[in-house]
């Protein structure tokens, strides 16, 4: 299976891992990449001595390229690209700020930089930033998302019509039929975080996993876009959001009440009340947990089975 990502990653499948806080280090990222995908660690929860050792990890683990994911807002950004280079980390995704900042840095050293989009807007000044690729992502993603609340279906083929890079589509994508739907509308790879949240790699706590498989249609939701908009499942502490909006609050009162470490609490440690759980709408079409090689051949024999199929119409 052989396209643009493919070539770009030097990976069999096109098929990227997301790069998840809480839920994506070295033992997910190295199974991924060994299965023929592309692995990332996501470095949003990490500090800098944290994914210096989860970088290590990954490469004792795989011979196979692997990434890591950057939110430039993080206070450890320039100490996380440093060891990024240090580690000789072959590419690298950056999220939620502005990659020309960085992208020239990491390019002068040889690594791949991809950035992740929400917008038309966005894209285009991440072409001028000389990004190696893009990854489109849909209102439907969990995590941190976009303030327009695009839909991949509208996302994807607007891209596509305007950007000449390599593009990957992110955002309700589990399967090989949404894998083959998302390259018709333009994509030339997929990237996957929710399904990899509930493998048995992910660093995710159980309690959070079977959270995940339980869910129902509108139980998620994007809120706090004063702060950062993030797509999160519906518990208490999104109660206590929903209430301080109906009371009209600050955003100083909004970032006091997330205040530090929700994300942890949520998804690592496992507390489903008062921690921030972040996951995508894909989640409800979920049903079992299965290691990351098994979830990335289902998803490659769905491909091909819908690829066949179609090409009878």
């Amino acid at each position: 299976m052989k396209n643009k990502i493919t070539k770009l990653f030097n990976i069999k499948y096109p098929i990227i891992q997301a790069g998840m806080v809480w839920c994506s280090g070295w033992r997910l990222a190295s199974a991924v990449s060994n299965a023929g995908a592309l692995g990332i660690i996501g470095a949003g929860s990490m500090s800098p001595d944290i994914l210096r050792e989860h970088v290590q990890k990954c490469h004792l683990n795989t011979k196979n390229n692997f990434a890591v994911n950057i939110p430039l807002f993080s206070k450890y950004t320039s100490a996380h690209i440093d060891v990024i280079i240090k580690e000789n980390v072959p590419v690298v995704f950056t999220s939620a700020g502005n990659p020309e900042i960085w992208t020239k840095k990491l390019k002068s050293h040889g690594i791949i930089v991809v950035h992740v989009i929400s917008s038309l807007r966005f894209a285009l000044k991440a072409v001028k930033s000389d990004v190696d690729a893009l990854v489109c992502e849909g209102f439907e993603a969990g995590g941190h998302n976009g303030r327009e609340e695009t839909t991949s279906f509208c996302l994807i083929p607007l891209i596509a019509k305007n950007i000449n890079l390599p593009l990957i589509a992110a955002g309700g994508i589990s399967s090989g039929k949404s894998m083959f739907a998302a390259m018709v509308l333009g994509a030339d790879g997929v990237q996957i975080g929710t399904r990899f949240v509930v493998s048995e790699e992910s660093s995710a706590h159980i309690n959070f996993k079977k959270k995940i498989l339980s869910l129902k249609q509108g139980d998620t939701t994007l809120t706090l876009k004063e702060i950062t908009p993030v797509r999160m499942i519906k518990n208490d502490f999104y109660s206590k959001i929903e209430t301080a909006y109906q009371n009209n609050v600050s955003v100083d009162y909004l970032t006091k009440l997330l205040g530090k470490g929700r994300a942890k609490k949520g998804m690592f440690l496992g507390d489903l009340k008062e921690g921030e759980l972040e996951i995508g709408q894909v989640s409800t079409l979920l049903d079992s947990i299965k290691t990351a090689s098994s979830i990335i051949k289902d998803i490659i024999n769905e491909f091909n089975s819908v690829k066949l199929k179609a090409s009878k119409f």
